[in-house]
């Protein structure tokens, strides 16, 4: 045999796993995403938990790439958890997967730092396939969550929102920077994915989106990615 005719096959380079932290009360609704998240060959769960506790311990010791955080729970709530878990684990991405679509649920959820917000009532391929799109940096809502979000900017917003100001000429007034910036947090991307994406530091970052609200009138980067989207852009078209 000819060495030279020896042409070993290349074995595909190992299948990188999104690592879940799972955290609801109920055991049950935990073993049953346990059981089909992990017949994807593309995720693993890394813990369970079952209070808001719970999940800032795990966080902060296991770094999952996603947890999907009930909101309703003994003791801290979601939202508390969610600060929590962002302030020890800044990278994880938080999905939360209620029963309750209520106002005063979603957007102090979506204020403390979640960037998925979906109902119970989802089919198990969708919450699947939120998983990887989050895991992507994809912003994921529930249809009815979205439609409650733009509701709040669009004509009746509940009085706490009531301070946001679209101004359609307010554009005018950003650079070419925090325009990309104001784009890129519509497309659910982080601070450290912008800085990658613009080839720039995390703090000039920071620096721009300050700026951007300030120019704005928006408080957070939220109702500036709402914003954003209600005015056309942050569209991957």
């Amino acid at each position: 045999m000819n060495h030279d005719d020896f042409n070993p096959v290349a074995l595909p380079p190992p299948i990188k796993k999104i690592r879940i932290l799972l955290v609801d009360d109920h055991a049950v609704v935990r073993q049953g995403l346990r059981t089909f998240l992990e017949l994807q060959e593309d995720m693993e769960v890394v813990g369970e938990g079952a209070s808001g506790g719970d999940a800032v311990e795990l966080a902060a010791r296991l770094a999952p790439d996603v947890i999907v955080l009930d909101l309703v729970m003994p003791g801290m709530d979601g939202v508390e958890a969610t600060r929590g878990i962002l302030e020890r684990s800044p990278r994880s991405r938080v999905l939360i997967l209620t029963s309750f679509g209520d106002d005063d649920k979603i957007f102090p959820a979506i204020r403390a730092g979640a960037q998925g917000y979906l109902l119970k009532d989802i089919q198990p391929r969708d919450l699947i396939q939120a998983v990887r799109d989050l895991h992507q940096g994809k912003t994921q809502l529930h249809p009815e969550v979205a439609r409650r979000l733009m509701a709040a900017v669009a004509g009746n917003p509940p009085a706490e929102e009531a301070e946001v100001r679209p101004i359609p000429d307010a554009l005018q007034h950003l650079t070419d920077r925090e325009r990309e910036v104001l784009e890129l947090i519509a497309r659910g991307l982080n601070n450290r994915e912008i800085a990658d994406r613009m080839v720039v530091s995390e703090a000039t970052v920071k620096t721009h989106v300050s700026n951007m609200l300030d120019k704005l009138g928006l408080p957070d980067r939220t109702r500036a990615a709402i914003w954003a989207l209600k005015h056309g852009l942050g569209s991957e078209g």
